[in-house]
């Protein structure tokens, strides 16, 4: 039976604008997100991995419209949601929610957590009095928390503790869609297997569907059901987890890979991780042809002058590469 796309970015872009000059008039701009295109069905985890500043984390908030995207198209559920006015998107921020990689600065200091769970219920109007009160226990139970954390604040718990109640928080308003912006990385490790284990169990339960931004590439490979790779703003690869991770064909997704610790030492020596040369291009300027041919061991003078087209090389397997 044909998946169901919930999410479906088609040449989504966001730049940022960079002004410069005595009078400010030389204007350049950031491409953090550069035409990027691709689908999340009702009910998987999608991965998106990729080193630090390759605009995994602004393609989430675009899709989410905290940014406004500058071209492109976003569609939940069929319907255009790129172009929606506040009053026209507020349907779709009830079933599009983020959890944030911060679990500290994501939450108000200055409000307990039944005020920062209760507040998406007073936003969408979703309920009030006893029923909300109630409403936001079985939310903290939920995420494993329980009455006596209701009025406590910010500063009084855990990391771990912080991030399910970002959590909570995210579900209250009984979304569909929820973006992961790296929720782990600022865990201990042992925490971050109960996290995992937990958005597991709620996507199971609630049929949930995740957009998961990480840099841990085991913890993505455990979660995720696709897997797209982001390099300067663009996708290079697309593919489902295993195939991803065992028939990889981008250079980049390889040497990517490869960095994955092991803890064998013996193994590790002999896994052949692959050391890339020269320095990421700016996003200022990004290069005419293939924007990784510049660290690229294999890359010819097509890859420096073309951008590779961004294919199928083999069912539900997408590179974006010249030599694939």
């Amino acid at each position: 039976m044909e998946q169901h796309h919930l999410i479906e970015a088609e040449n989504l872009s966001m730049y940022f604008k960079k002004v410069k000059g005595v009078v400010k008039q030389k204007i350049s701009y950031v491409k953090a997100v550069d035409n990027v295109s691709f689908f999340i069905d009702k009910g998987e985890t999608f991965g998106l991995v990729g080193e630090s500043g390759c605009g995994k984390t602004t393609t989430g908030r675009a899709i989410s419209r905290l940014y406004e995207p500058t071209g492109g198209s976003v569609r939940y559920d069929g319907a255009d949601i790129t172009h929606l006015n506040a009053k026209e998107f507020m349907p779709y921020r009830k079933k599009i929610q983020m959890i944030f990689q911060d679990p500290y600065a994501s939450l108000n200091p200055r409000m307990t957590v039944a005020d920062i769970v209760g507040e998406p219920l007073d936003i969408h109007h979703i309920c009030s009095g006893k029923q909300r009160e109630e409403y936001i226990l079985e939310l903290l139970r939920r995420v494993g928390l329980n009455k006596d954390h209701a009025s406590r604040y910010p500063h009084e718990f855990s990391g771990g503790q912080r991030q399910r109640v970002g959590i909570a928080r995210a579900l209250a308003v009984n979304p569909e869609f929820i973006i992961c912006d790296e929720p782990i990385s600022a865990l201990d490790v042992s925490i971050q297997a109960q996290v995992i284990n937990m958005l597991e169990d709620l996507q199971e339960e609630l049929g949930l569907t995740y957009l998961f931004v990480a840099h841990d590439l085991s913890m993505v490979r455990h979660i995720s059901d696709r897997v797209g790779v982001m390099y300067l703003g663009s996708l290079v690869e697309i593919a489902e987890t295993e195939e991803l991770y065992n028939h990889n064909q981008h250079p980049y997704t390889k040497a990517l890979l490869s960095a994955i610790p092991i803890a064998d030492p013996v193994l590790s020596r002999q896994s052949g991780q692959i050391l890339l040369e020269g320095d990421v291009p700016s996003p200022l300027n990004s290069p005419a042809g293939c924007k990784f041919a510049s660290r690229c061991p294999y890359a010819k003078n097509e890859c420096r002058d073309r951008a590779p087209e961004f294919k199928e090389a083999a069912r539900g397997h997408f590179v974006a590469c010249h030599l694939v």
